[in-house]
């Protein structure tokens, strides 16, 4: 089918960084949230970045003109509905995407594709909820959406070719690059990264090593381009363990047990940049290491 409009919902990180490359790629982009000020911060957001790319020589000014124009912003998700391919990048809880869609479906064209940018959530379950299962898949780009190349495309077992074949072509507009995963726990990124920061994280805990010393090993001896105690405080601790309970519970497996000190950080609301407390401290000029 011929996609010419996303909707796109949830004004987060991930949601704006998804508007932000929809738009430059020539489609029409609808982003919704339940916050106007969510919806500002985003607009803002694509637009700053946007102008670090036209300062750098990436995009034109035309095309970053053109970009901002192609996106419009509502806090009504039967809005969204008018659009050929929905990504629903809301919080990582299923509760909440289960409740997004119940509330959408009866907006949706008929022919309309529906995916989530879930990181590790069943893409066969969140579809067996919805009218249309054979058009649902999971469409999973990597944060920072404008940098990282990799975009996952999940089927769930319901997923039809035609699906597929549809959000493969957007992403090769997108100039990115689809990794096909099967649906099962994590898929691929996250089931490889997630247990090797929960490790990470292990070893601070038992007291291996100190923040500073496990980061620079990895950023010197693996050749890392970020530590993974950096990387996790930059993806967010909460998601971190939300992906770790997933692989956990959907594997039935002991060595993915999130560290108990990555459930104390999340219980003491140190998730990270976005708190600007986690493994460091962001609230000075420099970084520190919180342990």
């Amino acid at each position: 089918m011929d996609i010419r409009s996303i909707g796109v919902i949830g004004a987060g990180q991930m949601g704006n960084g998804i508007a932000h490359v929809m738009s430059l790629a020539g489609y029409d982009v609808v982003m919704s949230d339940i916050s106007q000020d969510a919806l500002d911060a985003a607009m803002s957001r694509i637009e700053k970045n946007m102008t670090r790319q036209i300062s750098r020589g990436l995009i034109t000014e035309e095309a970053g003109t053109s970009a901002m124009a192609r996106i419009r912003t509502t806090l009504q998700l039967p809005d969204v509905g008018a659009t050929d391919l929905v990504i629903e990048a809301a919080t990582e809880r299923e509760t909440i995407k289960h409740a997004i869609f119940e509330d959408l479906l009866p907006h949706l064209q008929p022919h309309t594709i529906l995916t989530s940018n879930t990181s590790s959530i069943s893409i066969t379950r969140l579809a067996s909820r919805t009218d249309r299962p054979e058009r649902f898949m999971g469409f999973h780009f990597m944060n920072p959406v404008p940098v990282m190349q990799l975009v996952e495309l999940i089927r769930g077992i319901a997923t039809d070719e035609p699906t597929f074949a549809a959000c493969k072509s957007v992403v090769d507009r997108l100039g990115k690059t689809a990794a096909s995963a099967e649906d099962f726990p994590a898929f691929i990124v996250n089931r490889i990264l997630m247990p090797m920061i929960n490790e990470a994280v292990y070893t601070l805990y038992e007291g291996v090593g100190s923040v500073e010393s496990i980061d620079q090993s990895l950023k010197l001896g693996a050749n890392h381009p970020m530590g993974p105690l950096e990387l996790a405080d930059f993806i967010g601790l909460d998601t971190c363990l939300a992906i770790m309970n997933v692989l956990h519970d959907g594997l039935a497996d002991t060595k993915y047990r999130p560290c108990p000190l990555l459930t104390k950080y999340v219980e003491a609301g140190w998730l990270g940049r976005k708190t600007q407390r986690g493994f460091y401290d962001y609230r000075g000029e420099t970084p520190v290491p919180t342990r």
